[in-house]
């Protein structure tokens, strides 16, 4: 399962849910098992056994226990893409339904634990990702591309963002 698609998704529950193709309820269910599975998914430095690390997620999760598939790598803008769809949901279910509760503060955690800092082996770039087996992608996010959306992701982290002047470095190639 790729996790950018399922960063899509989170923004199409609710679409189907306006069109009237599920109801709000389905699509809060939906996008509330969703969330809840990234918030509690094992996050680990290991090969096997987790579905990421530091916040960020691999780029295909297995579909029978949703941890890493094959060898692929921790991927900074897949992880972005889920993050899309993540904030989307968090600012869409506004109600004060008590799962509408609980998807904003999974939001919240699963935002806050992007740790961006560290995947920026080579400051203040961000890496495009990172595997248990060899560490960091030796590729930067450093031309104008959709690598814009991890950078205001970055810089506007609650918890970990990046630091002044990364804009600048940035967007000056």
């Amino acid at each position: 399962a790729s996790i950018a698609a399922v960063g899509f998704a989170l923004t199409a529950y609710p679409i189907g849910g306006v069109n009237g193709w599920i109801t709000r309820e389905e699509a809060r269910a939906r996008t509330l098992t969703t969330l809840q599975f990234f918030a509690d998914a094992p996050q680990g430095p290991g090969e096997t056994g987790f579905s990421g690390y530091k916040g960020f997620f691999y780029h295909f999760l297995g579909v029978t226990k949703g941890q890493r598939f094959a060898r692929c790598e921790l991927s900074t803008v897949d992880t972005a893409l889920l993050l899309g769809g993540v904030l989307f949901a968090q600012s869409w279910f506004d109600g004060e339904h008590p799962d509408e509760a609980r998807i904003r503060a999974l939001a919240d955690r699963i935002y806050g634990a992007v740790d961006w800092t560290w995947i920026t082996p080579r400051a203040p770039l961000l890496a495009m990702g990172w595997h248990p087996e060899s560490g960091f992608i030796p590729s930067d996010w450093d031309i104008y591309n959709e690598g814009m959306l991890l950078y205001l992701l970055a810089l506007g982290s609650p918890t970990h963002p990046l630091p002044e002047g990364t804009w600048a470095a940035w967007t000056s190639r």
